[in-house]
């Protein structure tokens, strides 16, 4: 299976700095025009399958960048790390209000441990599931996936063998990035893009 992972476009949230986590939030007009793009560098790949996660932003992210698709499998399990009591609020109130929760989660994100909000393991442990259930269908495929910067990168984190204390070290997952991940005929997954950037 070669799988493609797609960031969702800029959002209202990202544009105001606001946590999203969970919670719904809609793409920007630039959000819509960066799906559009991507659709448009893409056009010429053959999806076997296209998956979402049931956000909001992400189904409209799939909507712009793949308007031909017949079907896509939306999936709770697709969704950003749950982020409870932090949801809706500012980063910058976070700050204020949590300063080591918050210095966890951007400088030690392996220590993040908020009552109400899943930690970067579970994140991953989660994103691992749900992308092993879907090669487990889809071998020898090709399929589009589309989803939220924390759990692309802690897929992919789990795939490189990069400790989560090392979580946010770059590339950076900029808004509709797009990674490749190539599966061997025994499963054995390998980054070939990453954030739009190839790797050798």
């Amino acid at each position: 299976m070669q799988l493609h992972l797609i960031r969702h476009g800029q959002t209202n949230w990202n544009e105001e700095r606001r946590i999203q986590g969970q919670s719904d939030s809609f793409l920007t007009e630039l959000g819509i025009s960066q799906a559009q793009a991507l659709g448009a560098r893409l056009s010429s790949t053959r999806y076997d399958a296209h998956y979402c996660s049931s956000s909001l932003r992400t189904r409209q992210t799939a909507e712009q960048a793949f308007p031909e698709a017949a079907s896509v499998h939306y999936r709770d399990d697709l969704r950003e790390i749950f982020l409870g009591p932090w949801e809706g609020n500012l980063y910058a109130e976070m700050a204020d209000r949590e300063p080591l929760n918050y210095k966890h989660f951007w400088k030690e994100p392996h220590l993040f441990a908020v009552a109400g909000a899943e930690s970067f393991h579970d994140l991953q442990r989660r994103a691992v599931a749900a992308i092993d259930e879907i090669y487990a269908a889809h071998k020898g495929q090709s399929v589009a996936l589309v989803s939220h910067g924390a759990l692309i990168k802690a897929y992919l984190c789990a795939v490189e063998g990069r400790p989560l204390a090392q979580f946010w070290a770059p590339p950076t997952m900029h808004n509709c990035c797009h990674s490749i991940v190539n599966f061997a005929a025994d499963g054995t997954p390998t980054i070939i893009q990453y954030a739009d950037e190839p790797l050798n």
